[in-house]
């Protein structure tokens, strides 16, 4: 797949909501193909897979050098300690129990009000940084059903945010409707295949922290649901590269 054509690039400054994860790290090109200047935001609550804080700077470090203008682009990155919100969850990210189903439909993995406590604060930093645009790589397509990653809830979040700051902020999701097959996709067209590589090896989506060995997919348990689900995405999207190439 080529790279898309380059889109206009907009003067706001934007922040980008960076786990280290798949998701955010593809967020985080998306926002330096369209924005003259991109921060990022990450966030340590005491979860389990830390180790996803560590693979932050490499991971911008490989875009900065990916594409002509995304270094000059890419701005400061800042990371915010939120041990309250490890302290009163009693989930399966924050404590070293089982990941199940609960009683609630909802796995233990669910820390609830996180994304609503992300946000919040991605947004009290961008009004003191001058940033217009936030972008989060939350998505309902192809997720683990939490109730904070629906369309419904980061658009009334966008509505209080502006009704409590006085301002005009962009909740942007660029994952909202689709899946993980086309999330490594969109990788593609914003990056191409250094892109793709980078974020496969050096981006980090396992809840129980397992890099160690380089699978396929990227490093990983391979079992938790997060890894069956960028385990799963990837398979489909190289089955979908390979037909492309044999009707080539």
């Amino acid at each position: 797949m080529s790279l898309q054509s380059p889109c206009p690039v907009s003067q706001d400054g934007a922040l980008v909501v960076f786990s280290g994860g798949q998701d955010s790290a593809t967020c985080l090109a998306w926002a330096l193909d369209r924005f003259a200047r991109v921060e990022t935001l990450g966030f340590d609550y005491g979860q389990r897979h830390a180790v996803e804080l560590a693979c932050r700077d490499t991971l911008r470090a490989g875009m900065a050098e990916l594409k002509d203008g995304w270094k000059n682009r890419l701005g400061p990155d800042h990371t915010l300690g939120l041990d309250a919100l490890g302290k009163v969850s009693d989930t399966a990210l924050t404590r070293e129990t089982e990941i199940q189903m609960t009683e609630s439909g909802l796995p233990s993995t669910f820390v609830p009000g996180r994304n609503l406590i992300f946000l919040s604060f991605a947004a009290a930093l961008a009004y003191r940084r001058g940033l217009r645009h936030i972008i989060t790589g939350v998505c309902e397509t192809d997720y683990s059903g939490y109730p904070d990653c629906r369309d419904d809830t980061i658009k009334a979040l966008q509505v209080a945010l502006n009704l409590g700051m006085e301002t005009r902020f962009v909740l942007h999701t660029p994952l909202m409707w689709i899946d993980k097959a086309q999330t490594w996709a969109l990788a593609e067209t914003l990056g191409g295949e250094k892109l793709v590589t980078l974020i496969n090896h050096e981006s980090h989506s396992c809840y129980l922290g397992t890099r160690g060995t380089l699978h396929p997919w990227g490093h990983g348990c391979g079992t938790c649901p997060a890894c069956e689900l960028r385990k799963t995405g990837w398979e489909a999207y190289e089955a979908t590269r390979k037909e492309h190439v044999a009707h080539d």
